[in-house]
């Protein structure tokens, strides 16, 4: 095991393979979740998940992009990124549409877009980059650490929390707090800082009665079970009811208008329903991998900006998970949050496949990485490409020969100008021999 953990693209595995399983596990259970409101709502039981498909089929070109990128331009991207989220959030609380007490998304067409679930995204590569440029100047004092870091943070946090959006908020303070700790924040710092956010939370909670039923629901979900603490009974009821191997994928019974938002923020509860116990644990274990693999990205690079990046990345993308599992069995407050890769929503799908794929980007960096993935030889797609002809190299001159003359003339046929290794240049020749000989005897 040690061995295997030991490779250079162990990490590089570790991404990809997390992120396709959990990705084809939540096509799976969208589609499971989400038919029976679909077919009251629209007459088309594959409404959600035709366009979870398409997220997804948009999505993916996108994370293949990401991962072929250089370091260079995620550091220049987090700027007109967290410029655009900023923007986004605005336009949301003067255009946005209101949707069950809360107004998160824009309305565009037969769309919505949630403009703060790239937010995240922004979030980790802004402050990654800015807290990577005050480390290379030298040791960090902890104001340089909170300005301008902490007042782009609380802009994002003030823009979000009035579109009534509190979990999201919590992510973003949890890219915050490891950004901070991977840079080597004070512990005073850090109780500081938590302090001040339990402070703003109970605010919130007493300034909104939602947020306050909510919590109500939370403590005494059976004593609230018809009112407020509703959604976390359904949820514990489903997850109970799958036992250790479920009844059966397709077969839940708590979609059927019981457990509200059963694809998107509940969806892990149809999971534990249908899948079982041991589909719950494959879940958890699946995102503890893809934890690993990320933090073991960050310990391995030697650059500021990759450990800090990583790791915000993977802190947003398990805490989040780790926040929307604990409201499904009843350890957090009900958040409104989807599950990573799982639940259905593109604007929440789009981000993390992209942030995935920067993942993969940077794992390609680790020591050994690039030999090894050289020594493998080209991948699928590249294959693809050269078998059409397409494969970037049509147009380039070939590069000249520095050795002497006599050298180039000594070569065999396979290793002068116009050949490659593979034979091509001998097919060449050999049609063109072919060529001669026909014209020879054509006059004779």
């Amino acid at each position: 095991m040690r061995e295997l953990l030991g490779r250079p693209l162990t990490s590089y595995h570790l991404v990809l393979g997390c992120s396709a399983l959990l990705l084809a596990l939540g096509l799976m259970m969208v589609l499971s979740a989400s038919s029976i409101e679909a077919l009251q709502r629209t007459g088309d039981p594959f409404y959600w998940f035709l366009k979870q498909v398409t997220s997804v089929a948009i999505g993916l070109p996108l994370m293949w992009v990401c991962s072929r990128l250089p370091q260079r331009f995620f550091r220049l991207a987090g700027y007109p990124l967290m410029g655009l989220s900023i923007l986004g959030l605005l336009m949301v609380i003067f255009l946005g549409q209101e949707l069950l007490g809360a107004q998160r998304w824009i309305v565009i067409g037969p769309f919505s877009v949630q403009p703060s679930e790239p937010a995240k995204l922004a979030l980790a590569l802004w402050g990654a980059d800015l807290l990577a440029t005050r480390a290379r100047v030298g040791r960090i004092e902890w104001r340089q650490l909170l300005i301008p870091l902490m007042p782009g943070v609380a802009l994002l946090a003030v823009l979000v929390m009035l579109g009534r959006d509190l979990g999201t908020t919590l992510v973003l303070m949890i890219i915050f707090l490891a950004l901070l700790w991977v840079v080597g924040a004070p512990v005073r710092l850090f109780g500081g800082i938590l302090a001040l956010l339990a402070l703003a939370t109970a605010t919130m909670i007493i300034a909104e009665p939602y947020r306050l039923d909510r919590l109500t629901g939370f403590l005494h979900p059976w004593d609230t079970a018809q009112k407020e603490g509703f959604q976390a009974v359904q949820g514990l009821m489903a997850i109970g009811s799958g036992g250790w191997f479920g009844i059966g994928l397709g077969a839940g019974r708590q979609k059927w208008n019981y457990v509200p938002h059963a694809e998107s923020d509940f969806i892990f509860s149809i999971l534990g329903e249908e899948l079982g116990l041991m589909g719950t644990l494959v879940v958890v274990a699946l995102f503890g991998l893809l934890g690993y693999a990320g933090l073991r990205i960050a310990i391995r690079t030697k650059d500021p900006f990759v450990r800090l990046a990583a790791a915000a990345v993977t802190a947003w993308i398990a805490g989040q998970a780790v926040v929307n599992i604990g409201a499904v069995i009843g350890v957090f407050p009900v958040t409104g949050i989807p599950l990573p890769l799982v639940s259905y929503g593109g604007s929440a799908l789009l981000p993390t496949l992209a942030a995935l794929g920067m993942l993969v980007s940077f794992a390609k960096q680790e020591p050994g990485a690039a030999e090894a993935l050289a020594a493998r030889g080209p991948g699928p797609a590249a294959r693809a490409l050269s078998w059409l002809g397409l494969n970037g190299r049509a147009g380039r001159r070939p590069a000249v020969s520095r050795a002497p003359a006599r050298q180039r003339a000594a070569r065999p046929p396979t290793a002068r100008r116009g050949t490659t290794g593979n034979g091509r240049g001998n097919i060449r020749e050999k049609i063109r021999e072919d060529v001669r000989e026909g014209v020879r005897e054509d006059r004779e």
